[in-house]
C-alpha cells in the first residue's frame, strides 16, 4: 500500500505543477528587484533568498555582485532559474531547503530575504526563527509579503475552500502582510523599519476570463484545487464559478473589456541586533 504524501510533499507537488516560473515572471516578477533594492544588497555580501522559486529576487541580487544562495522546497523550479541566470550572465547557488528548517549555519549570511515565498510555509514562528538564525548580527532580514484585504488575499481564501486541508496548526499566508503579526513573530530578535505598503497593477490579461484560463492552465494552487474536487462535479463547477467571480470583482480595469488587477503588498526590512 502506497503511503499518503506528507504535507511537505503535497506543497512541493503543488508548486511544481503547472508553470510557476512563467506565472511569477509575467505577474509579479518585477518585485524581486524591488526586494533586493529595499534590502540594500551590495557587491561582496553573502545573500540567502528563502523560498526563491525560479530566482525572481535571487538573480537581481546576484547582478549586484553579491554571493547568492537561492533556496526552495521545490527544486523543480530551479532549472528555469538557472536558464534565466545564465541568460543574464550571473551565477548563484541553488539549494533545496525547507524555510522552516534551513540547512545553513548560524549567522551565515549578511542578508536574508524572501519575496512572496516564505509566507506560504505553514509554521510562521519556525520560519521567522530561521530567517533570523542564519543572518549575522547586524545583518538584514527583508520580506515582501502580500497584504491583507487585497487581490491575493481574496484569491487564497477562495482556493482554500477547494484545496486539500492545510496541516494542523498552519497559519494563513496572508498574515505575513500584517505588521502586528510580524512584530509578534520576531519580537526583540529583529529591529524593524516602518513597513511600506505598495500596490502593483497587473495588466497582463485581456479580461477576467483570460486570467482564470491562465491560472487554471499554469498556476499550481488552482491546478491542485481543481484536481482535489475533480471527482465532485458540483464542487468543481462551484470552483469555476467562484474563480471567475473573484476575477471580475478584483478587476479595476476600465472600460469594460479591459483588465487591471491591483496587487497589494508589504515591504518589511529589519536588522538583527548586535549583542
Amino acid at each position: 500500500m502506497t503511503p499518503s504524501p506528507t504535507s511537505k510533499e503535497r506543497q512541493r507537488a503543488m508548486w511544481a505543477s503547472g508553470d510557476f516560473p512563467r506565472v511569477s515572471a509575467e505577474t509579479v516578477g518585477g518585485l524581486g528587484a524591488e526586494r533586493v533594492a529595499a534590502c540594500g544588497v551590495e557587491r561582496g555580501q553573502r545573500v540567502l533568498d528563502v523560498a526563491a522559486g525560479a530566482g525572481n529576487a535571487a538573480i537581481p541580487a546576484a547582478e549586484t555582485g553579491a554571493a547568492v544562495v537561492a533556496s526552495d522546497l521545490t527544486p523543480e523550479l530551479f532549472e528555469a532559474g538557472r536558464v534565466q541566470a545564465a541568460a543574464r550572465g550571473v551565477e548563484l547557488e541553488w539549494v533545496e531547503a525547507d524555510a522552516e528548517a534551513l540547512p545553513f549555519a548560524d549567522g551565515a549570511f549578511d542578508v536574508v530575504m524572501s519575496c512572496l515565498g516564505a509566507m506560504f510555509a505553514p509554521d510562521h514562528r519556525a520560519v521567522a526563527g530561521e530567517l533570523v538564525r542564519v543572518c549575522r548580527p547586524g545583518g538584514t532580514v527583508g520580506m515582501l509579503n502580500a497584504a491583507p484585504g487585497g487581490w491575493l488575499a481574496a484569491f487564497l481564501e477562495l482556493v482554500g475552500r477547494y484545496a486539500p486541508p492545510p496541516p494542523e496548526g498552519a497559519q494563513p499566508p496572508i498574515l505575513w502582510g500584517d505588521a502586528d503579526h510580524l512584530h509578534e513573530l520576531f519580537g526583540g530578535r529583529l529591529s524593524f523599519e516602518e513597513p511600506v505598503r505598495r500596490t502593483l497593477d497587473i495588466a497582463h490579461f485581456s479580461d477576467p476570463a483570460d486570467l482564470c484560463a491562465y491560472y487554471k492552465a499554469h498556476f499550481g494552487p488552482v491546478i491542485a484545487a481543481s484536481r482535489h474536487v475533480a471527482s465532485e462535479p458540483e464542487r468543481a463547477a462551484a470552483l469555476e464559478g467562484d474563480l471567475l467571480d473573484w476575477a471580475e470583482r478584483m478587476n479595476s480595469g476600465r472600460p469594460p473589456g479591459s483588465a487591471i488587477f491591483r496587487f497589494e503588498y508589504l515591504i518589511v526590512v529589519g536588522s538583527v541586533p548586535r549583542f
